[in-house]
């Protein structure tokens, strides 16, 4: 199989404030987020990580985004480096988190040409590919409201919309579908699937497990920054549901759920 990712041995930490040590109860100067961790992704597949809020899926996202540089290890997105080469990266990539939010002075419509605009999409395609997503994803009459103005909903498909101006073949979502509504959501998840069908390559993080149920090929378990188990999701479950295999992990991992 042709490796689209390969994750190696990236380590992040976060330094904590005077007051968030005494917050937490502690001495340390510092957090570990993502602790020597180590997977590959596959041109074609849709890879998921799963784990609970904390556990450094959406650190590890934006260290493979270049939003954040790991203070160990390295990734290569379709043999570029993070590290070393973040620009070729940005340009293999549509990147889509729903902790960055777009400026809400702006309409749709100039935010999707704004971003065309630097990736270096020619006006033609520009125009055939805003028109495809805006009417698929119901885009088109909000196309001069500002992004203020816009429900949570709307908010979130613009995002995943101005995501894509570049059509790119690795699309990394951290949360795709957090803080939606069920009829957004859904629209959300049955738009990874389509992408999926058309051989794009999809890194999504969630603790929804009916996310990764319906669209993963294989999964990555991450607990406390570290990875506990990856493989596809027939492997992984061992003839059981996700959630309940997930929660035998967990407690094999950290210990009882209080």
């Amino acid at each position: 199989m042709d490796e689209i990712v390969n994750v190696q041995h990236l380590r992040k930490t976060f330094t904590l404030s005077k007051k968030q040590q005494k917050i937490e109860k502690t001495s340390d100067k510092c957090r570990v987020a993502v602790n020597d961790l180590s997977f590959t992704a596959y041109r074609g597949e849709v890879f998921g990580l799963l784990g609970p809020n904390g556990a450094g899926k959406t650190t590890t996202l934006r260290m493979l985004a270049t939003l954040i540089k790991p203070n160990e290890g390295d990734a290569l997105i379709d043999g570029s480096s993070v590290v070393k080469n973040p620009q070729e990266v940005r340009s293999k990539i549509g990147f889509l988190t729903s902790e960055l939010k777009l400026e809400g002075f702006f309409t749709p419509n100039y935010l999707f040409d704004f971003f065309s605009e630097l990736h270096g999409v020619e006006p033609a395609v520009r125009d055939q590919r805003k028109k495809k997503l805006f009417d698929k994803f119901g885009i088109t009459k909000f196309a001069e409201v500002k992004v203020a103005d816009m429900s949570t909903g709307m908010k979130q498909k613009v995002s995943l919309v101005i995501s894509l101006v570049h059509d790119p073949e690795i699309i990394i979502f951290d949360e795709p579908t957090n803080g939606l509504d069920v009829l957004t959501a859904k629209v959300v998840t049955d738009f990874l699937v389509e992408l999926k069908r058309e051989g794009k390559s999809i890194l999504v993080s969630t603790h929804i497990f009916s996310l990764i149920d319906r669209i993963c090929d294989r999964v990555g378990i991450i607990i406390n920054g570290e990875m506990v188990a990856c493989d596809t999701l027939e492997n992984i479950c061992n003839g059981k549901n996700l959630e309940d295999r997930f929660f035998e992990i967990y407690e094999e991992t950290v210990g009882e759920l209080v």
